[in-house]
């Protein structure tokens, strides 16, 4: 390859940070180039070095991290060529923002809360291409046009906390290009969005890759967002890069188990499967059997006939209902006069009626602020409903006093989006899980309680020495499986998994979707299944709702609603799905 083509060249990078148990290799030498124009992903999960990677290149690294190898050559022209990990953090400051810009993963915090967000965009102009005050307010708002927020002059004056997830990350897609920089790292830009505003992220980051002729870095843990975007794939585990090759390559033919591990985790667009595939899976086999199944035969290993699901919807309709919602409505003040009078309202929940079958999984999908999990609470009885019926049986929960809400507590549970938030940082795993049974009476003996907790967290595969820790020393996966051994500790009979799964890994979103899976054939659950995901949906789901302004406009079963949708916003959201081609 000549050298006029190559941007960037990385060669032999390493970082350590200190550990307890000795030094950890968060980047173990590794060496790639990005091209002129170019889209390079760089996938794998969290812990495999892609952020630190990403770091790295700006100098960004934690103060306890360390460069102890390697050179980042960047080569803005021809014959010119100045080694980025060499540079003190005076020499290094020109080239951040000017030459190099970063789309941060969480653009919350990313953002300066206390600063409206047009003038943090101005900053970049006005120090790195001296703008005055005027010119870098007009080059801005062109900006924010360009990154197709509506409203420039609103958005202008707004504070991150006034905007979407979705329009945060696109006044940080404006901010990273604000100064017109060669490279554009996109550090996991689209985690946790709705599919309809991931997929429109990811058009305009094309959009601009093609009219500024930048290269872009994107950082991500799926490899179905790689395959809509990138030109080339780098595949890192553990620190290291394991694969790399154009993107029909790596699809078509991955080599290294880890890659075909995360290519069978995603739930697949044109199968049910009965579990999905790990990434456990193919480095197991891998070890025990080298090469011997692609992709395509360990999932069709797996796969559940149209007939088999047909079966098991009409069986499980045949039984009296679980739960029934009539006319439901949860609505809030939108605005209100002088005298406290409510003139509009926001209609988060609309009129909802639904039912759901004993051992049924009701997917509920659609984008944020479609209302999805204001009805998951209202159901709940965890949200003040302003009209309409939930039968759980044969009782009509809003009639229920609160001493016989909270008995009926044990048998309707919830599991939150962020299992951070929702257990308490003071307290062990073991009393998290404990505490609801001494509320509930359901195991008075403190010996016997503790038995039934390690039950619980082996069964969701933790371990039991696992009982006296604390939220903060596990992953996002660890304390999700916690919050699910919480929910089982009351023995219920219906759970809301309210976005259980959408800030997790692709690979460790499996094996949680798999666990909930097992537990619902174990001890004969039922769910309302919310994400926004509607691939994931469809894999849990037997039949699938789809809302949209507070109101459900389809409902039918899981392979019919994906296979011939007949909203309009459905085949939307159907559409937006990153499509992997096997």
């Amino acid at each position: 390859m000549a050298d006029a083509e190559i941007l960037l060249r990385v060669e032999g990078l390493s970082v350590l940070f200190p550990g307890e148990s000795g030094p950890l290799h968060a980047i173990d030498d590794i060496s790639f180039e990005v091209r002129r124009g170019e889209t390079l992903g760089i996938v794998g999960e969290s812990g495999s070095g892609k952020s630190m990677t990403a770091l790295s290149l700006m100098q960004l690294l934690p103060a306890t991290g360390r460069m102890i190898s390697g050179s980042i050559r960047f080569m803005p022209e021809a014959g010119k060529s100045v080694d980025l990990a060499r540079l003190d953090e005076r020499e290094m400051r020109p080239y951040r923002g000017r030459e190099l810009g970063m789309i941060f993963q969480e653009p919350m915090s990313s953002l300066n809360p206390v600063f409206r967000c047009g003038p943090q965009v101005d900053e970049v102009t006005r120090i790195h291409l001296g703008y005055s005050r005027e010119k870098a307010r007009a080059h801005t708002l062109e900006l924010l046009r360009k990154v197709q927020l509506p409203d420039p002059e609103r958005m202008y004056r707004a504070f991150p906390h006034q905007l979407s997830g979705g329009q945060k990350q696109r006044v940080m897609i404006a901010m990273a290009m604000a100064a017109g920089p060669k490279i554009l790292i996109a550090d996991e830009p689209t985690t946790a969005l709705d599919v309809t505003v991931q997929k429109a992220i990811l058009d305009l980051m094309a959009g601009l890759r093609k009219e500024t002729g930048a290269a872009v870095i994107f950082i991500t843990h799926d490899l179905g967002v790689v395959a809509e975007i990138a030109d080339r794939v780098l595949v890192m585990y553990r620190g290291k890069i394991v694969e790399e090759g154009s993107v029909k390559e790596i699809f078509s033919n991955p080599r290294h188990p880890y890659t075909q591990g995360l290519l069978a985790c995603r739930p697949p667009l044109d199968k049910r499967l009965r579990r999905l595939p790990t990434v456990e899976d193919f480095l197991k086999r891998d070890k025990e059997e080298p090469g011997i199944e692609n992709v395509k035969t360990v999932l069709s290993r797996v796969e559940v006939s149209r007939e088999e699901s047909r079966k098991r919807r009409e069986e499980l309709m045949k039984k009296e209902p679980l739960l029934r919602v009539e006319g439901l409505k949860t609505w809030f003040p939108r605005k209100k006069n002088m005298l406290g009078r409510t003139l509009s309202w926001v209609k988060a929940v609309d009129d909802v009626s639904l039912e759901l079958f004993p051992g049924e999984t009701l997917g509920l999908v659609g984008e944020s602020g479609s209302g999805k999990t204001t009805l998951g609470r209202s159901i709940l009885r965890l949200q003040t409903h302003t009209a309409g019926t939930v039968h759980y049986g044969d009782k009509n929960i809003f009639e229920l006093s609160e001493e016989e809400m909270r008995k009926m507590r044990t048998r309707m549970q919830i599991i939150f989006q962020d299992p951070y938030s929702s257990l308490n940082p003071r307290m062990s795993i073991g009393q998290a899980i404990s505490e609801p049974m001494a509320v509930h009476h359901i195991v008075n003996d403190k010996r016997k309680r503790k038995e039934r907790c390690i039950e619980l967290l082996e069964r969701v595969g933790m371990k039991a020495e696992h009982y006296h820790r604390y939220p903060h020393e596990f992953s996002g996966g660890q304390r999700q499986r916690v919050c699910i051994a919480r929910a089982l500790s009351v023995n219920p009979e219906f759970i809301v998994c309210d976005e259980s799964v959408s800030a997790l890994d692709v690979s460790v979103q499996a094996r949680v979707l798999n666990l909930l899976l097992e537990l619902r054939e174990e001890f004969g659950l039922s769910y309302i299944f919310i994400s926004h995901d509607l691939s994931v949906v469809r894999f849990m789901s037997d039949r699938i709702a789809v809302m949209k302004n507070g109101k459900i406009v389809e409902c039918g079963a899981a392979d019919e609603i994906y296979e011939h949708p007949e909203h309009a916003y459905t085949q939307e959201l159907i559409a937006a799905i990153p499509k992997i081609e096997l």
